[in-house]
């Protein structure tokens, strides 16, 4: 089969690999769609993955073409999402609930061969069925929406709240899109890219600005979220938080990336600083949003690029070109 390969930093490209075959408990699937995303840059940069090469690819979905001998639970020809997260089930956090924290934390195309091919090998226990009427060429959103669903379970969100995003990327406007459902009485939206905050207007942010001054609020936000991983972004939103407000840091961040937090105006005006780490108990619950349609496909894949062009895609999304790109096999 073909698949996109991250050979070593700095260097990706395409050729041809042995199929998969399914572990007892696994399915293999026939990649519809594949999306890109920070991570993918991160892991093209030689971190994360612990090894190279990997083919990424953590955001996809399909068709079951083939199932392990212990799988009952799914049938070739089932359409598919799959939660790309890898835990160990075995260390004090994945004990306790906090997979996403485990020591041994691992996922699909971080760790293992991803789903950016035409075929990937997935647990079961990792794939949620779609319903008929979901387009799977679209359903590689459902794994980045997870994470914004784990954001919004982190904040722990009190209706009314005045939020500022910074980032109107996929992430930012997944997390627009959730503001508005979780009850938040305005939503205002920070990028220097113009073309992406006219789509924040498009989805019905309350106001999209380059910068926070020029923004009418002078107490600053009740929520305030990153969703860039940009130092200078991190820095400005941290000032920005009202008192007794939130800030979290939901975009991903290179590992040298650091800020000036203020210790006595934390303590004095209790402000609390937060993070959101991927997928936690929050896919499925994304499928069922996606399959009612909290998102529109059409607003938010920006383009559609063959396997063979991962490359190309690669340097557009670098580049901050559109905004979610997926390839397909």
């Amino acid at each position: 089969m073909r698949a996109a390969i991250v050979e070593v930093p700095g260097k990706v490209s395409v050729t041809t690999v042995d199929d998969p075959t399914p572990g007892r408990r696994d399915v293999v699937v026939k990649v519809a769609s594949c999306g890109l995303c920070g991570t993918d840059l991160h892991i093209l940069q030689g971190e994360f993955a612990p090894t190279l090469p990997i083919v990424p690819g953590h955001e996809f979905a399909g068709e079951i073409v083939a199932v392990g001998t212990g799988v009952t639970e799914l049938a070739v020809g089932d359409k598919v999402a799959v939660d790309p997260s890898l835990h160990c089930h075995e260390c004090r956090y994945c004990r306790s609930g906090r997979g996403n924290l485990c020591d041994n934390w691992a996922a699909i195309g971080v760790t293992v061969p991803g789903g950016a091919a035409e075929f990937a090998v997935a647990p079961v226990a990792n794939c949620v069925k779609l319903p008929e009427h979901v387009d799977v060429r679209d359903a590689a959103l459902i794994e980045p929406l997870s994470c914004a669903v784990r954001g919004y379970d982190v904040l722990k969100s009190n209706l009314g709240a005045e939020v500022l995003i910074y980032g109107s990327g996929t992430m930012g406007l997944m997390m627009l899109e959730l503001a508005k459902r979780t009850g938040a009485a305005s939503v205002e939206v920070l990028d220097v890219n113009p073309r992406r905050l006219e789509t924040a207007s498009l989805l019905g942010c309350t106001g999209a600005a380059a910068r926070a001054e020029e923004l009418d609020r002078p107490g600053g936000w009740d929520v305030v979220i990153d969703a860039t991983g940009n130092a200078a972004a991190i820095q400005d939103g941290l000032g920005r938080v009202a008192k007794g407000g939130t800030f979290l840091q939901f975009g991903v961040a290179d590992y040298a990336t650091t800020a000036v937090i203020e210790p006595y105006r934390i303590y004095n005006q209790e402000i609390t600083i937060t993070g959101s780490m991927a997928v936690l108990h929050s896919y499925e619950r994304a499928a069922a949003l996606f399959a009612s349609g909290v998102l529109d496909p059409a607003v938010f894949i920006s383009d559609r690029l063959p396997l063979e062009r991962y490359p190309e895609a690669i340097d557009q999304f670098k580049a901050g070109v559109g905004r979610k790109i997926v390839v397909r096999p």
